[in-house]
């Protein structure tokens, strides 16, 4: 039996217990969403993921894709696997009928993608791709386009792609090159070069939809200059039937240290003068509404970072469990029974530590998909800014907290294993790998670090830093009145005024010396995913108090007591190094900022 039975428990709790999903959903467009028909679709997303999904995920690390110079080849069970996920409906599921779609809650939405994530995230990131693009479609397509290209890929015979950075300039968006000529029939030729692109050829798909940068020739320079075009690998006629192959050809796949499933490669557009490709939307403003693309697979890359970090915590519980060795140091009797690991007091320590990670993360995730749902149920345009104001802010912290802290809790759980973690016949090293690349991709954390600091704490006054902290405040308040131990919630109550503090000062120095100010915008993010993981298990915590008031038996007490101890852990482990961080952030410690290259 794989962990995603014991997830499925922790999905519930948090939609559940912790969101309030009934209530938040019980009117307008989600009112159709009840707690039967979210289990549902909850138990449908498992067993499509256990059956279809999980078979292959160590399968597929070990026979990677291959290109033999006209054709990828992948594991022929890839296919019927994303035939699966496509019937099941979750291509679609969060469209609504106009689109073939059931108008699902991102909430629930998130929590059903968790177990493809945690089954096979490799494998996933074709559909997360593909969902992706799709939205950019549906947002700023026009009719033709909408019909011609999303039908096609929410019924899973499309995949989807971003393809932005190219070879040399990486991150730097900016400075891109490849360029776009308007044509009298009112397409585009596509000219330049693409690299890291995921999923950018497979062979389980009649077609690809690649959502392209590109610069319109005499566009001005910059992010000013960029737009964004609609390029498929095979041409799509007006009626929707396949053509030929566009000009777009398969350069090389790039091997991969995991994450081996998704293809990732390096693209030529317009080898042939003749790469046809459309414009989305306005001229020169592509960056603008790629963003909507980057932000969904921002949290989604988080969410992916969380279900290897709990694959992996679940697997090391299990064989701490299991496995006997040793004797604790009271035990001076070398003839008497070994004892399983999981009595070891450092074993426990490595195992609480990757529980706090993983569900402090898990409810971050969830709750920023939480805020998705606000956004369209909001009745003013006001709140709506509010609430998108808040999601833009917690962005950043959804990418990187998990990417860091997944990955640390996969190295948790291979010490655990020991010897035994490090070889390939035991999954977690596979998912240490795996999760190596969440850290970098969708954003490495320094661009996080600079986009938290430098632009989502001081939009609009900070308005939306405001509404964060009041927002813990409240559930400090509700925590406190509902006797959670002041252990969990004072730290947390403490924290709100060090946020202050340092954000003040930081931001006060942007206006004499930004270079300066934004140096350790990285461990400003880190700093600040502390606190806001810190609430989260403080609405865990209470959520976990109110049900041990209902009396629970067994196994159910045992896990809200289990809950309990993770934040009662993660106040004192974790959020108490924010001190610490606090000092060197606003003592502007400089050494890095300072040292010359000459030094190295």
């Amino acid at each position: 039996m794989s962990f995603l039975f014991d997830h499925m428990r922790e999905v519930n709790f948090q939609l559940h217990n912790v969101l309030e999903s009934e209530q938040a959903f019980s009117g307008g467009v989600f009112a159709d969403y009840t707690p039967e028909t979210m289990s549902a679709f909850l138990e449908t997303a498992r067993a499509v993921a256990e059956d279809h999904y999980l078979p292959h995920y160590q399968t597929g690390d070990q026979q990677e894709p291959a290109f033999d110079g006209e054709k990828v080849h992948l594991l022929p069970e890839l296919a019927d696997a994303w035939r699966a996920f496509a019937d099941a409906g979750f291509l679609s599921a969060h469209h609504d009928a106009e689109h073939g779609g059931m108008h699902m809650p991102q909430t629930l939405n998130s929590a059903c993608m968790s177990f493809f994530y945690g089954a096979n995230i490799s494998f996933s990131g074709y559909s997360l791709l593909t969902i992706g693009a799709g939205n950019l479609i549906r947002s700023f397509g026009t009719e033709d386009q909408i019909a011609r290209f999303l039908a096609p890929m929410t019924d899973g015979r499309f995949a989807g792609t971003m393809a932005l950075t190219e070879p040399g300039q990486g991150s730097a968006l900016s400075d891109i090159k490849t360029t776009a000529e308007l044509q009298p029939d009112g397409s585009y030729r596509l000219k330049g070069h693409k690299m890291f692109i995921s999923g950018g050829d497979q062979s389980i798909t009649e077609n690809i939809v690649h959502m392209v940068l590109a610069r319109i020739k005499g566009a001005p320079e910059g992010v000013k200059g960029i737009s964004l075009f609609i390029c498929p690998k095979v041409r799509v006629g007006e009626d929707g039937s396949l053509g030929d192959r566009n000009d777009v050809a398969l350069a090389g796949l790039l091997h991969k240290m995991g994450y081996r499933h998704t293809t990732s490669t390096v693209l030529n557009f317009g080898e042939n003068d003749n790469c046809e490709a459309f414009l989305v939307g306005e001229p020169n403003r592509g960056l603008s509404y790629m963003f909507q693309m980057m932000n969904e697979a921002r949290i989604n890359v988080g969410l992916g970072a969380v279900m290897l970090g709990l694959a992996g915590y679940h697997y090391s519980l299990n064989y701490a469990r299991e496995r006997q060795q040793g004797r604790l140091p009271s035990c001076k009797d070398p003839l008497s029974p070994q004892v399983p690991l999981v009595a070891h007091p450092d074993i426990r320590r490595l195992l609480l530590a990757q529980k706090a990670y993983g569900e402090g993360a898990l409810a971050l995730a969830l709750y920023a998909s939480q805020q998705v749902d606000r956004i369209e149920l909001a009745d003013d345009g006001a709140e709506k800014k509010r609430l998108l104001g808040l999601l833009d802010l917690l962005t950043p912290v959804v990418k990187s907290y998990p990417s860091e802290y997944g990955l640390e809790a996969n190295k948790m759980a291979i010490q655990v294993l020991g010897g035994s973690g490090y070889i390939r016949e035991y999954p977690v090293e596979q998912y240490y790998r795996d999760n190596r690349l969440n850290p970098i991709h969708e954003g490495t954390e320094g661009i996080q670090g600079l986009d938290l600091l430098g632009r989502k704490v001081v939009i609009d006054g900070g308005a939306s830093l405001k509404l964060l902290l009041e927002c813990i405040a409240e559930d400090v308040r509700l925590a406190s009145e509902d006797v959670v131990g002041e252990e969990i919630t004072i730290p947390v109550a403490e924290s709100l005024d060090l946020v202050g503090r340092v954000t003040r000062t930081l931001t006060g120095k942007m206006a004499e010396d930004v270079d300066l100010a934004l140096a350790n915008a990285t461990l400003y993010l880190d700093f600040m995913g502390r606190v806001i993981i810190a609430w989260m298990w403080l609405r865990q915590a209470r959520a976990a108090k109110l049900a041990l008031n209902e009396e629970p038996e067994g196994n159910q007490a045992d896990y809200y007591q289990g809950k309990l101890q993770a934040a009662r852990y993660f106040m004192g482990r974790e959020l108490t190094r924010t001190k610490e961080q606090a000092n060197i952030l606003m003592g502007f410690e400089s050494s890095a900022f300072e040292m010359q290259d000459s030094w190295f």
